[in-house]
């Protein structure tokens, strides 16, 4: 008899699974098939062949997968290669309390070369992919200019405190933080625009708010230390930077695939005022099948007009993580995250640290999210293309999960409470 094993079946949607297909023939061919429904009813899939062992087994920790999405010995490619059925659309949880993703896996006795199947599965399980752990608590956010979502994690605490922030497509994304708070940080996810009442578009960036909202994280009993963390990816990361120059609140910043100056924007705090650099939308670039990559519009930092909008990273007062993949198609994020590198190093700041990855795309989310090479902007009339290969750039997300939050503890230096 035919079984599939999966363990655990429910879990973290940053913790790996098992997967076995028991009671085979000795070589024999299957398709295993992963699919789910997000919030909106659209369907993502992916499908991969493996050949039987002697014992009629498939254990995706040693059996290679020899065809379909992917190649290889990947135990969680099914879930690395989930894509759309309807091109350009983004795997993302929003309501990460009420409910998980609900994987469907299926097992098929022959090839399966179209989508959806047209016979039922041989055998198929239902797993849940949780964005947050039992225990850990949400806060809704409105306090003063601040808008967000505060997650902590269950006990009293303290927590080393961060704050979480995306890129340009607003609004709050909450399943970083929840995921960060399961495992034991006390995480703000903290929308800046396109967010009820906060302006529609990004315009002018005022660091007093990122700081009010660093300063209501540091009064919560249960937020340690004497400084907060901050990650953020793309625009997102170029205010993270700018926080940790200018913010004495921040201790530790992780900034995953943005720049290493003010663009487009401009950008004050107290007396300090940036002008930002200038955006060359002329020089962005459009496929053969319709497709925009905004890689080419940034302005070089090393024009000599331009110097005065580069961040003085070396004022921050705590260290600075650079997260980069290096097929990022939406910024030179690499070149950009070496300049800062450099500058650091030529004012004598030691803690400023580069981690790259060969192959990667910008969309750098926790482990478990699906390769998403290319998906639609609400700010943008062509869907954008992110870059990155699938097998490359979601082994990517795992190590730098794993660097971001061993490089939080190192710097907020609190105990550690992490429960699952």
């Amino acid at each position: 008899m035919i079984s599939l094993v999966v363990t655990p079946e429910v879990s973290l949607a940053d913790e790996n699974v098992r997967v076995r297909v028991c009671g085979l023939q000795p070589q024999q061919l299957i398709t295993l098939r992963a699919w789910v429904k997000d919030e909106k009813g659209h369907v993502f899939s992916s499908v991969a062949f493996y050949i039987s062992d002697t014992d009629g087994v498939v254990d995706l920790d040693h059996t290679p997968a020899v065809g379909g999405n992917y190649k290889g010995i990947y135990p969680m490619g099914l879930f690395w290669a989930l894509k759309p059925v309807n091109p350009y659309l983004r795997l993302i949880k929003r309501d990460v309390m009420g409910s998980p993703f609900y994987i469907n896996l299926e097992v098929y006795l022959y090839l399966i070369l179209s989508s959806p199947p047209e016979n039922p599965p041989e055998v198929s399980k239902v797993l849940e992919r949780w964005y947050v752990a039992p225990g850990v608590k949400r806060i809704q956010i409105r306090e003063g200019r601040v808008r967000g979502a505060l997650f902590l994690p269950p006990g009293d605490g303290p927590f080393p405190g961060v704050i979480d922030m995306f890129g340009g497509i607003g609004g709050l994304l909450e399943f970083r933080s929840s995921l960060l708070a399961s495992r034991g940080f006390a995480s703000l996810a903290l929308a800046y625009f396109a967010y009820e009442d906060l302006p529609n578009f990004l315009g002018h960036v005022d660091l007093t708010y990122f700081e009010e909202a660093a300063e209501l994280l540091l009064k919560n009993p249960k937020v340690s230390g004497d400084g907060v963390g901050v990650v953020a990816i793309c625009k997102g990361a170029e205010i993270a930077l700018a926080m940790a120059t200018y913010l004495p609140q921040v201790k530790a910043t992780v900034c995953i695939n943005g720049t290493n100056a003010i663009n487009g924007n401009s950008m004050s705090y107290g007396d300090v005022s940036l002008c930002g650099i200038p955006y060359h939308i002329e020089r962005v670039t459009v496929t053969d099948i319709g497709v925009m990559s905004l890689s080419d519009t940034l302005a070089d930092t090393r024009d000599p007009a331009h110097q005065d909008c580069i961040l003085p990273l070396e004022k921050a007062r705590g260290s600075i993580l650079f997260i980069v993949g290096e097929e990022d198609q939406n910024y030179d994020s690499l070149k950009f995250a070496k300049e800062a590198l450099a500058r650091a190093r030529k004012h004598g700041k030691n803690n400023v640290h580069l981690k790259s990855f060969p192959r990667a795309g910008h969309l750098l989310e926790p482990p478990g999210s699906p390769f998403c090479p290319v998906s639609q902007s609400p700010f943008f009339p062509l869907p954008l293309m992110w870059g990155g290969e699938l097998l490359a750039h979601c082994s990517a997300q795992e190590i730098s999960w794993r660097e971001m939050q061993d490089f939080f503890r190192k710097n907020l230096n609190s105990s550690m409470q992490s429960k699952l």
